[in-house]
């Protein structure tokens, strides 16, 4: 005992080398548009040797040849799970909500053929808070719900992620926004303080596995009306955010709208959408 003991203490401590994080961020940013800004070595450093250990590499070279050319894809899918950042909750930036019943469904449907279904896209859609706040705000507040067809469509890159979408469990933390009587409604209470949302509006979700900065995920994501993408542009650089403003242009029908984060703004981005100001909220369009 005692001796594998000491044998553990003196392995050597894995050290990630200045060049070997430049080298893994370019790769990680040609793979995702994500850059991970100096300030962020420490969590990126921690999060590296981790699956290395997992994965039994004893070097930064050898786990990284393993990671990029493994042919399933998993081992960098679990680098994207831990990097990626899931902070979300019900009802979060509600006034984006308001908007969506009170003025862009209407000018959806005054340009749409009867019996058309409105599509919407959350993305990144992490745990599932966003595309199910949708749902209930469609089904509390918008008053034409019963005599129009609408399809959700959830997608994150994080598999976890949507792993725990799908299952509808959430937190006490993340329901704290929504009133006690949504709650009641559509939640059942689960021991520790977490909450399980009825089947109903879990199957009405449909989640997908999608990179927004991989033409091959994103080449079937067309003719959405609406598309929520909030909070994921500051998180790439200008080449990035230009390659996704020009990704949900193409995903949006003409007329339709996108809703971003409150500190992000698609004027800085790009000319492709026309600036709208409803009484909720700004929004951009593509145009008609």
């Amino acid at each position: 005992m005692g001796h594998s003991g000491v044998a553990r203490e003196s392995a050597p401590e894995v050290r990630i080398t200045d060049a070997e994080f430049e080298r893994f961020r370019d790769y990680f940013y040609r793979k995702t548009g994500i850059r991970f800004e100096d300030s962020k070595r420490y969590f990126v450093d921690k999060r590296l040797i981790q699956r290395m250990h997992q994965t039994g590499h004893e070097s930064f070279r050898e786990y990284f040849a393993f990671m990029r050319f493994q042919a399933s894809g998993k081992e960098f899918q679990e680098l994207v799970n831990l990097m990626t950042v899931n902070e979300t909750y019900f009802f979060r930036e509600e006034y984006q909500l308001k908007c969506m019943v009170n003025a862009l469904l209407g000018e959806v449907l005054h340009h749409q053929r009867p019996g058309e279904t409105v599509r919407i896209w959350s993305v990144p859609c992490s745990t599932g808070e966003e595309p199910y706040s949708i749902a209930l705000y469609l089904l509390e507040f918008w008053d034409r719900i019963d005599e129009v067809d609408v399809e959700i469509v959830a997608s994150d890159i994080d598999t976890q992620a949507l792993e725990k979408a799908r299952a509808g469990v959430f937190s006490r933390r993340s329901v704290n926004h929504l009133p006690r009587w949504i709650l009641e409604k559509y939640f059942e209470p689960l021991a520790g303080g977490y909450h399980r949302l009825c089947e109903d509006l879990r199957t009405c979700v449909d989640f997908r596995r999608i990179n927004l900065c991989d033409p091959k995920d994103t080449r079937g994501m067309r003719d959405f009306d609406i598309i929520f993408c909030r909070n994921l542009l500051i998180y790439f650089d200008e080449a990035s955010q230009r390659q996704a403003a020009e990704t949900l242009y193409d995903a949006l029908k003409p007329g339709g709208f996108v809703l971003l984060g409150h500190s992000e703004s698609m004027s800085r981005i790009t000319s492709l959408f026309k600036v709208r100001r409803f009484e909720d909220a700004i929004v951009y369009q593509r145009s008609i």
